[in-house]
C-alpha cells in the first residue's frame, strides 16, 4: 500500500518553518518526511538553503516521522566518506528511520568549490563508486578504498548505524533507472511514469521501493496559487537537462522567463479542489509508487495541512 509523506523544501523555507511544517505534517496524518539538499535555492525568490544535515538532526528531535533526503549528491561538494558519516549519524538520531536518497547532482549546488562539472556518464560512475564507499563505511568496519574517483584511507565510522542505511538512487530517464535498479535499495523519480518504474524493476529493482513526489499550491483562490507557483517555482517546468547544468540562481531566473503562468496552471495543481489534489497524488499510486511526498508552495502551509488532513488524505486512503 502506498504511503503519503510531506516534502520539506530547504530552498523555500527557513529552518524554523521547516521544523514547524514537520510537526504539522505529523499532526495532519502524513507518515514520513522528505527533505531537499541544496547549497543554493533555484532562484532568489525562494531565498533559503539551510544545511540539510543540521536540519535532519533537528527533525530527529521534533518529530518521530521517518526522514529521507531527496536527494543528496555525495560526489562533488561532499566526499562520499563525509556523506556516509552524516547519514550514519542521521540514522542513529532517528533510531533507524532515515534513508539516504542520492543522485548525480546539479551544477547549481556542486560547482561552488570550483570543480569541473562532469558529463552525466562520468557523474553516474562517480555515484556508483560513492555508493560502494558509503556501504562499506556503514558496516562500522575500518575501510580503505582506492578507486577511479575516490580514495579512502583507514576510515571507520565509530558512530555507525544499527543497520545499513538504505540508499535510494534518483533518476529521470532509462539510463538512471537502470543504474538505480542495479545499485540502489530503491528508486527516486519525480514523474508518475509507469514505464520508468518498469525499467527500474527490470534492472534489478523488483521488491524495492519507488519514491517520488510533487509540488502543489493550496490557496482558496486558484489565480493566486498559480501566481505563487510562477513566482517561486517556474524552474519545475524547465525542460531537459537545464536543471543539471545551469550553475547559478541567476541563470535559472533567466531561463524561467520562458515559463508562462498558463504553463504553470496547466502543469501544477493549484487551488482548493480536493478532487484535483487527490487525482494528482493518485497518479503516482497508479504508476506503482510505494511512497509519495507532497510539498506545498508558498506561505499558506497552515491551510494546506488542514486541507490535506480533512479533505485529501482521507480520500487517498479509501483506495
Amino acid at each position: 500500500m502506498t504511503s503519503f509523506g510531506y516534502f520539506l523544501s530547504c530552498e523555500e523555507f527557513t529552518p524554523h518553518q521547516l521544523l514547524e511544517q514537520a510537526r504539522l505534517a505529523e499532526q495532519a496524518g502524513f507518515t514520513s518526511l522528505a527533505i531537499s539538499d541544496h547549497f543554493h535555492p533555484w532562484n532568489d525568490e525562494q531565498g533559503s538553503s539551510p544545511f540539510v544535515w543540521s536540519m535532519i538532526g533537528a527533525l530527529s528531535q521534533a518529530t518521530d516521522l521517518p526522514v529521507t533526503t531527496l536527494v543528496t549528491c555525495p560526489t562533488v561538494r561532499l566526499h562520499p566518506a563525509v556523506t556516509a558519516q552524516a547519514a550514519a549519524t542521521s540514522s542513529v538520531l532517528t533510531r533507524g528511520r532515515f534513508a539516504l536518497g542520492v543522485g548525480t547532482g546539479e551544477a547549481l549546488n556542486e560547482h561552488i568549490l570550483g570543480d569541473r562539472w562532469p558529463a552525466y556518464q562520468v557523474r553516474a560512475e562517480m555515484l556508483e563508486e560513492a555508493v560502494e564507499v558509503m556501504r562499506a563505511l556503514f558496516t562500522g568496519e575500518r575501510t580503505s578504498h582506492r578507486g577511479r574517483h575516490y580514495t579512502v584511507e583507514d576510515a571507520r565510522l565509530y558512530t555507525a548505524p544499527s543497520r545499513p542505511v538504505p540508499i535510494h538512487v534518483s533518476g529521470f530517464g532509462p539510463r538512471s533507472a537502470e543504474l538505480a535498479g542495479r545499485i540502489g535499495d530503491g528508486f527516486v523519480t519525480m514523474q508518475p511514469d509507469a514505464d520508468l518504474v518498469g525499467a527500474f524493476r527490470e534492472a534489478g529493482g523488483t521488491g524495492k521501493p519507488v519514491l517520488g513526489g510533487l509540488k502543489v499550491c493550496w490557496n482558496p483562490d486558484r489565480d493566486t496559487a498559480v501566481k505563487t507557483v510562477h513566482r517561486l517555482w517556474p524552474t519545475e517546468l524547465l525542460p531537459g537537462e537545464l536543471a543539471q547544468i545551469l550553475p547559478t540562481p541567476e541563470h535559472f531566473e533567466q531561463a524561467s522567463q520562458l515559463v508562462t503562468e498558463q504553463q504553470v496552471a496547466d502543469a501544477v495543481v493549484c487551488g482548493d479542489d480536493p478532487a484535483q489534489h487527490a487525482a494528482a497524488v493518485g497518479a503516482y499510486v497508479e504508476a506503482g509508487f510505494d511512497e509519495v511526498f507532497v510539498g506545498q508552495v508558498g506561505q499558506d502551509y497552515h491551510g494546506f495541512f488542514d486541507f490535506y488532513r480533512d479533505r485529501v488524505l482521507p480520500e487517498l486512503r479509501k483506495n
